[in-house]
């Protein structure tokens, strides 16, 4: 006689314990992460439910949604029943979550204080595994005129063209700058060459009657003001 293999499809479940389901019926904020998860993925495989996988993901990132999307593809599909498709649809979701994140920061557009600037640019460079450097443009109010990505680089550092960064200035007729790069080191020390392109910053836009209000180093959980400590 042979024996049936159980299927853990959730389409077999409880409807209590449908994801899709009790998203419908519930309302999204009844579900856990790995709830959420399983809804993008659809399906586990012949040992575990689709929850069942996400919940074994996400613990193997600490349940936190913030290490879940730095996985590669590669990293994702090391588990049974990830493959290409889903490690995709997974990255693109928690893509789509860090710029929402990006975009809610964007709505205050006042620059009020060093929390106000690292609010801002957390959900931009706070994740990323290699540096970049931004300034914000303020005009005489504070107003967020636009913020820029000025350089890219690796892990250790990136390079500042002075000349780019008060062109910008000058075209968008700011007073105001306020500088801000990552650590992926997620080391909150100033390094020598922040020090220096703080101070190169700071004189060659004095000559320009523009103020560098503050730099700030941003890591994942916390950041540091040149501004608070008094390094301006």
């Amino acid at each position: 006689m042979e024996l049936k293999t159980p299927t853990f499809s959730i389409k077999n479940w409880s409807q209590d314990d449908q994801p899709r389901e009790k998203l419908l019926y519930k309302g999204k904020q009844v579900l856990s992460d790995a709830e959420l998860v399983a809804i993008l993925i659809g399906s586990g495989n012949r040992e575990e439910s689709a929850v069942g996988l996400c919940k074994r993901i996400l613990a193997s990132v600490n349940n936190n949604l913030t290490e879940l999307g730095k996985l590669s593809i590669k990293q994702l599909m090391e588990f049974k029943g990830i493959g290409e498709a889903k490690a995709i649809t997974i990255i693109a979701a928690l893509e789509l979550g860090r710029r929402r994140g990006g975009e809610a920061a964007l709505e205050r557009e006042d620059i009020t204080s060093s929390r106000s600037v690292f609010e801002l640019m957390l959900p931009i460079i706070g994740e990323l595994p290699h540096e970049e450097f931004w300034v914000i443009y303020l005009n005489n109010s504070n107003k967020i005129i636009q913020k820029k990505q000025i350089s890219k680089g690796g892990i250790t550092g990136t390079l500042v063209d002075v000349r780019l960064v008060l062109k910008t200035a000058l075209e968008l007729n700011a007073v105001g700058l306020v500088l801000a790069h990552n650590h992926p080191s997620q080391s909150l020390k100033p390094s020598k060459a922040d020090k220096e392109i703080t101070q190169k910053l700071k004189i060659g836009a004095q000559s320009l009657d523009i103020k560098v209000l503050d730099h700030l180093i941003i890591t994942e959980k916390s950041y540091f003001s040149f501004a608070d400590e008094e390094l301006l």
